[in-house]
């Protein structure tokens, strides 16, 4: 299971991540520390709010996804 931390800024990377989340053909879920959202539901992931440390975990491969996770990754 891989494991990353990121932070979401506004609505647009909101759509960029939960996108490269749904070609991916396995599950991710991220989480806030409270709550555990599937990562390929806007609406879910919107929920979660801007700005916060969220938890990413998945169990795949996707050149794609991981690419665009590194965009969002905090140090």
């Amino acid at each position: 299971m891989n494991e990353r931390i990121i932070r979401l800024s506004d609505i647009e990377e909101v759509c960029d991540f939960v996108r490269a989340a749904g070609m991916c053909d396995f599950d991710i879920d991220i989480s806030d520390q409270r709550v555990v959202i599937d990562a390929k539901s806007i609406l879910g992931v919107m929920g979660l709010g801007m700005e916060k440390r969220l938890t990413v975990k998945y169990g795949g491969e996707n050149l794609g996804f991981e690419d665009v996770l590194s965009k969002y990754t905090v140090a």
